[in-house]
């Protein structure tokens, strides 16, 4: 999916489709994403948390890094200098969104974002949900071994020298 979205802006096909979807917005607004039980649900868990630490689920944080290196293959196989793909993939996340997604909930930040992000969570949201939940999750419940190169692969990785570089500045 990551070289999916990839592919899709640097063929100009993703300017395309903001495009002709601002153009619809008279006839078609974009609805809010917070309309849920679920997203009502997390207002109430956030106003209760207050300062308390947020206990981080393995599982969760696990499939969160996967998709972020699956960005950080696609933007170094793309000929990208790891100044950017550090920025692009880690730092922002990290630095900007997390932290905004924890004060505010993810459909306040999707929402108030430009179109181009608006419309691209709405686009690959069900893409990446789909993709998890019938294979990613099935592989977990079946108790698929986990590869060990994969795992190797990860903990040497050369972008973590470049975070180590980007946190001297």
């Amino acid at each position: 999916i990551c070289w999916e979205i990839y592919q899709d802006v640097a063929s100009g096909n993703e300017i395309k489709s903001v495009v002709q979807a601002v153009s619809r917005f008279g006839k078609f607004p974009m609805g809010k994403i917070d309309q849920t039980d679920m997203w009502k649900v997390g207002v109430d868990v956030r106003a209760k948390r207050g300062d308390k630490p947020v206990p981080i689920n393995p599982f969760t944080a696990g499939v969160y890094v996967a998709t972020m290196m699956a960005t950080v293959e696609v933007l170094k196989e793309n000929g990208h200098p790891y100044s950017e793909i550090c920025n692009e993939s880690i730092i922002e996340a990290v630095d900007s969104l997390n932290p905004y997604m924890h004060s505010r909930g993810v459909a306040f930040m999707v929402d108030n974002c430009s179109y181009t992000a608006r419309l691209g969570s709405r686009k690959w949201a069900p893409r990446f949900d789909y993709i998890f939940e019938q294979q990613a999750y099935v592989a977990v419940d079946n108790k698929t071994p986990v590869d060990a190169d994969t795992i190797n692969y990860f903990l040497s990785h050369p972008v973590h020298d470049a975070l180590a570089t980007c946190a001297t500045m």
